[in-house]
């Protein structure tokens, strides 16, 4: 029993990584007051990135650093039209969705022509104490950096000088420009940031697998932006939402092996019913960034 447990936990876990990774890149954005639905299209980019690059080079930290890159690019793309341009934002966001499916799908076809081996570097697993829960979290890199980003998010946004600067670009930017802030900046240095969180989160889809697949993304990056309004807004939050999530899917994958006479497909919907119960609920009072989704127009 306890093993089957600390199996439904460690597999909690590696399915929640590109969720939290996603998610703190949309408290990042966010907290800016843009939104970016493109966080989805970054998970895949990332996901693409990772993949040719990895195969390429023959290492699978260059292919993750390729994924982050990647990401970043497109949030660029994100930055250009609506920070820049003042394109509405979930305009900006489901374009770039829609762009990148359909490269990212003639990319794999035209690297991978008639599905040719899609194998890549496989990112190394350390057993260091053959418990398998304690070495999912510490045997694994990209877990413990995993960890060690939601620290790092939590802290510059809550206790520095720069996290307190884009908490006041998403609540008033007409203050912060008379304060002399670079509201434009300080907008694109946060979707950048966020674009980098989404890429590491698709690097992992495609290590995880070992292959790229054409939309592996599966509308993780909606469930993302949903955790970080299920989260109000804050890392910790968005942490935890993302870890019910990845429960649900989860414990669907346990129910199956029990052979537990319940529907995996209404387990499934657990997160998405509880998200539903919660913005109608409390999340509903959490306020979000007064400029959320607001375009910033000089003066």
């Amino acid at each position: 029993m306890l093993d089957q447990l600390g199996l439904l936990i460690a597999q909690t876990i590696l399915i929640s990584i590109p969720l939290i990774l996603a998610a703190l890149g949309g408290v990042f954005s966010e907290r800016a007051g843009v939104v970016n639905i493109a966080l989805e299209g970054v998970l895949l980019t990332g996901a693409f990135a990772a993949a040719v690059i990895g195969h390429a080079s023959g290492s699978f930290v260059v292919g993750i650093l390729g994924g982050v890159g990647a990401g970043m690019l497109v949030s660029l793309i994100h930055v250009a039209l609506a920070v820049g341009a003042g394109v509405n934002q979930i305009v900006s966001g489901l374009a770039i969705n829609l762009l990148v499916a359909g490269a990212t799908e003639y990319g794999s076809k035209s690297y991978w022509p008639a599905n040719a081996s899609r194998s890549i570097p496989e990112i190394p697993y350390y057993r260091w104490s053959g418990i398998e829960l304690v070495d999912t979290l510490s045997g694994r890199p990209l877990v413990l950096i995993t960890a060690l980003t939601i620290v790092v998010v939590t802290f510059v946004l809550g206790r520095t000088v720069l996290g307190l600067r884009i908490h006041a670009v998403g609540e008033s930017p007409q203050a912060c420009e008379t304060r002399g802030l670079s509201v434009m900046g300080l907008r694109a240095l946060a979707v950048v940031t966020s674009g980098a969180l989404a890429g590491l989160g698709g690097a992992w889809l495609a290590f995880n697998v070992g292959q790229f697949q054409h939309g592996m993304s599966a509308g993780k990056g909606y469930i993302a932006m949903a955790a970080v309004v299920f989260g109000r807004w804050r890392p910790l939050g968005a942490t935890l939402a993302c870890l019910v999530f990845g429960g649900s899917e989860a414990l669907a994958a346990a129910l199956e092996r029990w052979h537990v006479p319940v529907p995996s497909e209404l387990v499934s919907t657990l997160p998405y019913v509880l998200t539903i119960v919660a913005m109608a609920g409390f999340v509903g009072r959490a306020r979000p960034p007064a400029a959320l989704g607001v375009a910033h127009q000089r003066a």
